[in-house]
């Protein structure tokens, strides 16, 4: 499926037109790259969404996690769990399906990503069970198996890049966000290491935080500023106003963050230099998402997007708060100690996990579109991709999780736990507000809802 036949799918919201758009049957999809297959990311979509439950209940259950010191056993686990239960689930299961469309080719071997699956699921449960009761031999030898399952995340990428004919700069953020995850994964399991035989020349909250920093901004942040310059502008109409400024933006992450990796790794007074390197790259990154933005052709942004744009500005108090607490000599007192878990928690919930609502609201509708009516086209009327979701259960759960991330927030900076518990019940009734309108949404696996059979199969509705 290319770009362009996506657009058709994810184009601009039906709510305000009175009839569906008619195309031509031979359009609907063609044949240049094979249509998508939903099954392959739902495995992962579905445990991340089980895990994001259990984390923001354990955070409901015991706040202090947010409001006490952050180098603990439960921390570590709990944390653990958020970013390799739920942020990489979804965000792997995700980048198989949108890999290939944004880059117009087509997935390298789809059995390799089944057995990543396991191999991730036993991983990160396995570790999760041994960070709790600090066994860290253990937690090696489950981190081997997570190690593995992203040894095969990384080659089918890897091959599956290798097939697009011209790079750009999509292509090329990817490839280094997949280097940087490789980088993550055997500084982890040196960690792991380096506790058990109590061998590492670094200090253990230096290298914590270093190893932090490659996954956070290296992983994720790099893979979101990247498949930004393709998602955007297809889910809104525009396009990148300035490839060079997009390019740049990546050069100056890509700099910024191996310098910050190495001089926090070395409790180098230079971070704070390098942290400002990474702020600029992510200046550029919004100065070009604002471009794009201004220039869409659909003025309004639905409630995906809407989740998603909201996440990308709140990367400039987590930017803003990343160079304040790699100021040198910045005295660690129990404030700055809390404003480290602010961090953090803005970085992975606030932006990481706000940005993967959004895309999801705009991914999982397209998934359960296709597998329900895309046999369907020609012959029935079908619904469009904006009937199949609640616009008003996505605004309450907007509206939810933002205040559960302002409470959070300014919770943890206190040490308030009763107020983080109310930060984290607000962040868990937005999930379960966002799990309703799944289900909204899921129900047109198990009962397509198609209509009368048009008069003309020539002709199709396109799901707009």
């Amino acid at each position: 499926m290319t770009a362009a036949s996506l657009l058709s799918f994810v184009g601009p919201d039906s709510r305000h037109r009175k009839r569906p758009c008619r195309v031509p049957a031979k359009r609907a999809v063609t044949a240049d790259v094979p249509a998508p297959s939903g099954i392959l990311p739902l495995p992962f979509l579905l445990t991340g969404i089980i895990v994001l439950v259990a984390s923001l209940s354990w955070l409901v259950a015991r706040p202090i996690v947010l409001s006490g010191y952050h180098y603990s056993p439960e921390v570590v686990a709990v944390t653990h769990l958020f970013v390799l239960g739920w942020i990489c689930s979804v965000v792997m299961g995700a980048t198989y399906q949108l890999v290939p469309v944004a880059l117009e080719t087509k997935l390298h071997n789809a059995r390799l990503a089944r057995w990543h699956f396991v191999l991730h699921v036993l991983g990160f449960i396995g570790m999760v069970a041994m960070f709790r009761v600090w066994n860290m031999k253990q937690v090696g030898h489950f981190g081997s198996l997570l190690a593995i399952g992203v040894g095969l995340f990384v080659y089918n990428l890897a091959r599956t890049l290798k097939r697009i004919p011209r790079w750009n700069v999509v292509s090329v953020g990817i490839a280094c966000s997949l280097v940087w995850l490789s980088l993550t994964i055997l500084v982890g399991l040196f960690l792991a290491a380096a506790k058990c035989w109590n061998f590492s020349p670094f200090e253990p909250i230096a290298q914590m935080h270093a190893h932090a920093h490659l996954g956070g901004l290296g992983f994720f942040v790099m893979l979101l500023v990247a498949v930004s310059y393709k998602l955007v502008p297809m889910f809104t109409l525009g396009e990148v106003q300035s490839a060079r400024r997009a390019a740049w933006s990546l050069a100056v992450l890509n700099t910024g963050l191996l310098g910050t990796f190495v001089t926090i790794l070395c409790s180098s007074r230079w971070k704070i230099v390098f942290a400002l390197v990474v702020a600029a790259g992510l200046l550029l990154f919004a100065c070009e998402l604002r471009a794009i933005l201004r220039s869409r052709k659909r003025r309004s942004l639905d409630w995906g997007m809407t989740y998603f744009v909201t996440a990308m500005v709140l990367l400039v108090p987590v930017a803003a708060l990343g160079v304040v607490l790699a100021w040198p000599g910045l005295p660690t007192t129990a404030l700055t100690m809390q404003l480290e878990n602010v961090y953090g928690f803005l970085a992975f919930i606030g932006v990481i996990t706000f940005a993967i609502l959004g895309m999801l609201y705009k991914i999982v509708p397209f998934l359960v579109w296709y597998a329900s009516y895309s046999k369907a086209i020609g012959r029935n009327k079908v619904p469009a991709l904006a009937e199949l979701s609640s616009s008003t259960l996505q605004a309450v759960g907007y509206w939810l999780f933002l205040g559960g991330v302002a409470v959070g927030a300014a919770a943890t900076t206190l040490g308030h736990e009763r107020c983080v518990r109310a930060g984290s019940l607000l962040l868990l009734a937005s999930i379960v507000v966002f799990l309703v309108n799944m289900g909204r949404i899921l129900t047109h696996l198990v009962r397509p809802r198609r209509g009368d059979r048009l008069s003309q199969p020539a002709l199709t509705s396109a799901p707009v």
